[in-house]
């Protein structure tokens, strides 16, 4: 039995299911399969209204990766906004900067507060290395410049997704799927990562927002410490006096 054969199968076993239940055990047998002919199946799972079945989907696009990324911005649901809020949420799981564009409206725009804080994240999931390297610059800019604004929505969720896209825009050169962080390729923007983090630690509202803005702090320190203090190490560990070969006694 190939992998097609696997697939109606299984596809069929989501659509007669007839419990929720039933579909939650079917969605997540389907998604396990990681099958590429699955895929409109668990895109319309994200629609069901039920969440196990959801996650599940989710789960499954996630682990199907790049072939996903077109049907999903093709067939994504401009009406149901729980639905949206769920492709988004795999489309920020994928990482595919394809997806750029819809993470950009829906972060800024969408009046449902599950997709922007889904599109908030998903914007500091991107993978870097898919772009060609000389508009890194210039998309890393037009990230940054949506996540501040971003930061600033009514929502707490929205703004505590937009702190950790900020933090990971910041540290995601630590990331080899990611590629480059904003503090290698525009140093001179890193301030206002962190202008804007001091801020909202210091006005928001939320307790939550104010936690994960300090965690965001304290990682981002971190790192600067680190690259601080490397080249010295690495200049120290040069200057070590190795012995010549034969050196010594016999």
């Amino acid at each position: 039995m190939n992998n097609s054969d696997i697939a109606q199968i299984l596809i069929r076993a989501v659509e007669e299911a007839d419990s929720s239940e039933r579909l939650v055990d079917a969605v997540q047998e389907l998604a396990a399969a990681h099958i590429e002919e699955s895929v409109p199946t668990l895109i319309a799972a994200l629609g069901y209204n039920n969440p196990g079945a959801a996650v599940a989907a989710v789960d499954g696009l996630i682990a199907i990766g790049e072939a996903a990324v077109s049907p999903l911005l093709e067939l994504i649901d401009d009406y149901n906004y729980g639905a949206r809020a769920w492709a988004l949420r795999a489309l920020a799981g994928i990482g595919d900067v394809r997806a750029l564009d819809t993470l950009f409206e829906a972060a800024k725009t969408d009046f449902s507060l599950s997709v922007r804080r889904a599109a908030a994240r998903g914007l500091g999931t991107l993978r870097w290395h898919q772009l060609p390297p000389e508009k890194v610059e210039s998309v890393q800019t037009q990230v940054l410049e949506a996540l501040l604004l971003i930061s600033q929505d009514p929502e707490w969720v929205v703004r505590y997704a937009a702190v950790t896209s900020l933090e990971t825009l910041a540290m995601s050169g630590d990331n080899p799927q990611s590629g480059n962080a904003i503090t290698a390729t525009l140093p001179d923007q890193e301030s206002r990562i962190t202008n804007q983090l001091q801020q909202m630690f210091d006005t928001d509202v939320d307790l939550g927002v104010r936690t994960r803005v300090k965690f965001a702090q304290e990682k981002i320190q971190q790192q600067q410490h680190q690259e601080t203090f490397a080249p010295k190490r690495k200049l120290q560990e040069t200057e070590v006096e190795v012995p010549h070969r034969g050196g010594g006694r016999r």
